[in-house]
């Protein structure tokens, strides 16, 4: 797949796909002979990964550190699991976070709504009045 291709296919655009490569986030992606980037299933597959990872909010420089262990080989894979420990800990931190913040706005909301109600009856007795 082309570079264009991809950027369609996984909705990042172009630079994001080449700046991912450039600081090694992906590993480098095989070229034609005329120079043009050729993802092959296992460069989609990284990709899928670091959009996960990334719209789960965890930093490039954790995902660049996880890539390089990965490329130095098996005898990194406990460093791997302990990184991705840690950004599951956070990940979690910050779900709860959010699960706080949408319980505080449903209670806004509920007494907006509250409130609401009561000033929507008065407007309508009141109009109902001036007829």
């Amino acid at each position: 797949m082309t570079i264009t291709e991809v950027s369609k296919a996984y909705g990042l655009s172009v630079d994001t796909l080449r700046y991912y490569e450039r600081i090694g986030l992906l590993p480098r992606v095989q070229r034609t002979k005329s120079g043009i980037r050729n993802y092959d299933s296992t460069d989609c597959h990284w990709i899928e990964f670091i959009k996960c990872m990334r719209e789960a909010g965890i930093p490039v420089e954790a995902l660049t550190e996880y890539v390089a262990l990965f490329q130095q080989g098996d005898d990194t894979a406990d460093a791997r699991k302990q990184l991705l420990i840690e950004q599951r800990g956070l990940l979690a931190e910050r779900i709860q976070t959010l699960q706080q913040t949408l319980e505080r706005l449903n209670f806004k909301i509920e007494q907006y709504e509250q409130m609401m109600l009561p000033a929507e009856m008065r407007l309508r007795r009141n109009e109902t009045a001036a007829l």
